[in-house]
């Protein structure tokens, strides 16, 4: 869990994947059409990617990728992002939290 906060406040937006996950790849999509350059960790090329995949399930992203944390904070998986863009917060999101700027 440690390891998870941490990667996920070295920057401003950043989203746990897998390589092989669609929907992990939709999302990194749409974080750089909206002018965003999250870290990316793909855990299925991380030694200890077992681990922080359960990590991410205990903090309630269930499937466990992608992850997304915006600004240090857990903000969801796939469904959460899609609907915070839907509504048209997630841009606000990454403004404020310094990822894009307008």
């Amino acid at each position: 869990m440690d390891r998870v906060r941490d990667l996920a406040s070295k920057k401003a937006a950043v989203i746990f994947t897998k390589s092989s996950c669609c929907m992990c790849y939709s999302i990194k999509t749409l974080f750089y059409e909206l002018g965003a350059s999250p870290a990316i960790h793909e855990l299925d090329h991380d030694p200890s990617g077992r681990d922080m995949e359960w990590a991410l399930r205990g903090l309630g992203c269930d499937p466990s990728v992608p992850a997304v944390f915006i600004g240090g904070r857990f903000v969801g998986s796939a469904k959460d992002v899609i609907s915070l863009h839907v509504d048209g917060s997630l841009k606000q999101m990454l403004i404020d939290a310094k990822a894009i700027w307008f």
